[in-house]
């Protein structure tokens, strides 16, 4: 794994990068920056993004206030309700490294403070 000329080099995105390397696997050959998405990028959705949300949430005493996994994975298996629940969220919006980066400073997750909105 390559890290990008500017990303950050302090103790919490050490443990966060630990953490990612953990929980979905890290491209040996491929430059890791803020904005590399780790749904998109690196092919992390399903049970694999709810295990690593959950590590977060628990290593980072994140508080996700309004986060919505929909919105960034597509569900686990088939679920008729997951289905009705998720009905008009086709296109996922990337979920980067820096996205995870900026909560975990922050100790919350809000959607539009996280995204830059």
């Amino acid at each position: 794994m390559y890290l990008a000329p500017d990303f950050p080099d302090d103790h919490v995105m050490r443990q966060l990068m630990e953490l990612l390397h953990e929980e979905i696997g890290l491209p040996e050959r491929k430059t890791i920056r803020l904005d590399t998405a780790i749904n998109l990028d690196l092919g992390c959705d399903g049970a694999d993004a709810r295990h690593l949300m959950e590590a977060l949430e628990e290593r980072f005493a994140l508080d996700l206030i309004d986060y919505d996994a929909y919105r960034y994975f597509q569900p686990e298996g088939f679920d008729v309700f997951q289905k009705r629940r998720a009905k008009g969220r086709g296109s996922k919006v990337p979920l980067t490294i820096g996205m995870l980066y900026k909560a975990i400073k922050a100790q919350r997750w809000e959607t539009q403070e996280v995204e830059g909105v």
